[in-house]
């Protein structure tokens, strides 16, 4: 009988996976060789990460929880089952953060001169500058909210930190509650002025703060209790793109609900009492099952403040400096290489600067005709929207089109797409129904023989502070094949036509899937025939049903899979008679790995591409996304025998995926040298640095050999 690949034991749940990436990330913090600081901003990403895995992917389970829902996903789990394990997991993971904080963290950082101080306990000079602060800058901004018969209980904003008040009047029995909103505005974590001759870093806490001198805000009221607490909403957007007249207005009418969504999470400071926690949990229709007590901050996420101070600069990594590729030289003729050859950029090993001062030469150049862009996430002040602004102004002919449905960012995409169509750039907002969520951007100039298109396509935003961090890679090519399939496509998403098909260039949500699934299924039918087959995939999640599937089907063929996915994988390897031959592994290190990078063998005629899309269903059929090959002989070695080897021999920050669905930490074998795929892109960056007598740079110095990927 031939296995069932599609059984539900073969598929790890989606959620679950998730939450183990996170561990991953709170492992980080637990490292002790680590500096410091770095421990701390770990703390303070894992927080980021679970306020959003609540406010989505929670909230999202809680409302077919709700609707009594009984859909199952590939692993067979209820959205019931799902809840009950993610909850469980949950607090154990919170639990570990806050007592790795009290335990560990704390300690670590009052040895080098970094505390944190209660407000009641401040004396002297301190005290009385804490006191006029907290008169000049806090209260001036506060209201108590009352809570009574004719004051209801207050909206309370999506992770805002509140402070909640009983309260009683002289000689009366009956308590009072009320509501206090602390100031969004003002920094969470106040760093105290500095003692003469003292090189401590003290640090106060903004809701510390308020409370210690809240009784300011009820004159004449005996305070009983005034404790902390945080509640996280359903932060998800609503919006049918085919209903909206103005797609612009109704995402902003949706963001004002975005801070009012249903709550799915209480978070209290340790000392809340019982009656406080009820009364919480019966205002926001919450259980035992949602409530957090923290032995700590009520957030993690605004001790990343911490690593802006350059006077702790000992407690942080040393600072890296990206290096220029050699391809693409400061002051070279871009469009003169460009026509020669195929160039790639890897960030953050390579600056994006190249690739911003590319788009702004080509704002100026009175040869360039048009320039073309997708904008998924950007910064609000990005040197990129600024070059397309005076690209318009100039006279040329700019399109950007803009996805305002980015999650989170869809504040930041309507304030400067605006600025965009003041400054006469045609905005386009996206496709209804759809995400556009390819990094593409093309560049049309009459050079001196004919009219050439440029072409820029990645794996990553175009956005200067997240390229500093996260990993990706991006082709520059002028290669016409290519270029002219870029062009059709930017038509295809501006206009009305249909969608032509590609040759060379794979595009969600119309057959992007499915030519991938026909790269892993001819690797398959290589090994069944005598052939070795070899697929490596490096991508941030793998949920697809379909392509895991696929996957398995190679696998038994006995095709060797190495798959390295940064956060979730519903895939199960090691399983007998189902992935015995696919390897997974995750590598979270000191930036964000992002890129996507897909290298099947093809019996010795390797195809090997370059993607915006992870392997999920939203990715693959309901957004727009590419998938574009690498041709060159030089790109393609440089990725097949320096990229992905670098990834596949990491033995300090990789882990390797168990059937069981939990990660172990790779070491090197006995005699092996320590390998880290992130360390060795930036010692290589320092030595092409250290060519170059004007850069200064810094790092780690580490040993690092890698072996090509072998030959079929």
């Amino acid at each position: 009988m031939p296995l069932d690949l599609s059984a539900p034991q073969n598929f790890i749940n989606r959620e679950l996976s998730w939450l183990e990436f996170n561990r991953r990330v709170l492992e980080e913090a637990q490292d002790v060789t680590q500096p410091l600081l770095e421990r701390v901003k770990f703390l303070s990403i894992f927080s980021s990460n679970l306020d959003e895995f609540f406010e989505i992917r929670v909230a999202g389970i809680k409302q077919q929880i709700d609707s009594g829902s009984t859909d199952a996903g590939p692993d067979d789990l209820s959205p019931t089952e799902i809840f009950q394990c993610a909850t469980k997991t949950i607090h154990e993971l919170v639990a570990a953060q806050y007592d790795l904080w009290n335990q560990q963290i704390v300690p670590l950082l009052a040895q080098n001169g970094i505390r944190f101080k209660k407000v009641a306990h401040l004396k002297g000079a301190q005290a009385e500058w804490a006191r006029r602060y907290f008169r000049n800058e806090i209260f001036p901004v506060l209201t108590p909210l009352a809570v009574d018969a004719s004051h209801p209980f207050p909206q309370v904003l999506n992770k805002s930190h509140n402070l909640m008040v009983r309260a009683r009047r002289p000689d009366e029995e009956e308590p009072l509650y009320a509501i206090v909103q602390v100031p969004r505005g003002a920094p969470r974590l106040i760093a105290l002025p500095c003692q003469e001759e003292s090189e401590a870093c003290e640090y106060i806490f903004l809701s510390d703060l308020v409370k210690q001198y809240l009784g300011d805000l009820f004159p004449g009221l005996q305070l009983e209790g005034v404790h902390a607490f945080r509640i996280t909403r359903n932060g998800d957007l609503y919006i049918d793109d085919e209903e909206a007249d103005n797609l612009l207005r109704t995402i902003e009418q949706e963001l004002l609900r975005r801070n009012k969504g249903n709550a799915v999470r209480l978070e209290v400071a340790a000392d809340c009492p019982r009656d406080f926690q009820l009364l919480l949990l019966e205002r926001f229709k919450l259980t035992d099952a949602d409530l957090y007590q923290l032995d700590g901050p009520i957030s993690m996420t605004h001790l990343s403040r911490l690593l802006s101070n350059e006077a702790l600069a000992k407690l942080k990594d040393r600072p890296f400096f990206p290096a220029h590729d050699p391809s693409l030289p400061p002051g070279i003729n871009a469009w003169e290489r460009l026509r020669h050859e195929d160039i790639l950029l890897h960030h953050p090993y390579e600056p994006f600067e190249d690739l911003v001062d590319l788009i702004e030469k080509a704002a100026e150049d009175p040869k360039v005709l048009a320039i073309k862009m997708t904008l998924y996430r950007t910064s609000g002040d990005s040197p990129v929207v600024a070059a397309l602004g005076a690209a318009a102004a100039n006279g040329k002919q700019v399109t950007a089109i803009v996805e305002l449905k980015a999650r989170f960012d869809e504040a930041n995409n309507i304030q400067w797409a605006r600025k965009l169509e003041e400054a006469g750039v045609h905005v386009v907002y996206g496709v209804v129904g759809l995400k556009t969520h390819c990094k593409m951007f093309l560049i049309v100039r009459r050079d001196s023989d004919r009219i050439r298109q440029y072409a820029h396509l990645s794996t990553g935003n175009y956005h200067p502070s997240t390229a500093r961090i996260y990993t990706d890679l991006g082709l520059l090519t002028s290669n016409r094949a290519i270029t002219e399939e870029v062009a059709t496509l930017f038509n295809t998403l501006t206009g009305l036509a249909e969608y032509p098909g590609f040759k060379k260039l794979l595009v969600s949500p119309f057959d992007l899937a499915v030519r991938f699934k026909a790269l892993i299924e001819r690797e398959r039918d290589h090994a069944l025939q005598g052939r070795p087959g070899r697929i490596i995939a490096k991508l941030n999640s793998l949920v697809d049903e379909t392509l895991i599937t696929a996957l398995y089907e190679a696998s038994c063929a006995g095709v060797k899979i190495d798959l390295i996915v940064r956060g979730i994988c519903c895939l199960r390897p090691g399983v007998p008679g189902v992935s015995e031959n696919i390897r997974v592994l995750s590598i979270v290190g000191r930036f964000l790995e992002h890129s996507r990078v897909f290298y099947f063998a093809n019996n010795g005629h390797p195809a090997l591409y370059l993607g915006s899309a992870d392997w999920m269903p939203r990715n693959l059929y309901r957004r727009v996304e590419i998938a574009f090959p690498i041709e060159s002989p030089t790109l393609r070695k440089d990725l097949i025998q320096e990229i992905l080897p670098a990834y596949l021999n990491d033995r300090v920050k990789a882990r390797q995926l168990q059937p069981d669905g939990s990660y172990i930490r790779l070491k090197p074998a006995p005699g092996q040298e320590t390998s880290q795929a992130q360390l060795y892109f930036r010692e290589k960056a320092r030595k092409l640095n250290a060519a170059a007598p004007s850069v200064s740079v810094g790092d780690h110095t580490h040993s690092n050999r890698l072996t090509p990927i072998a030959k079929p």
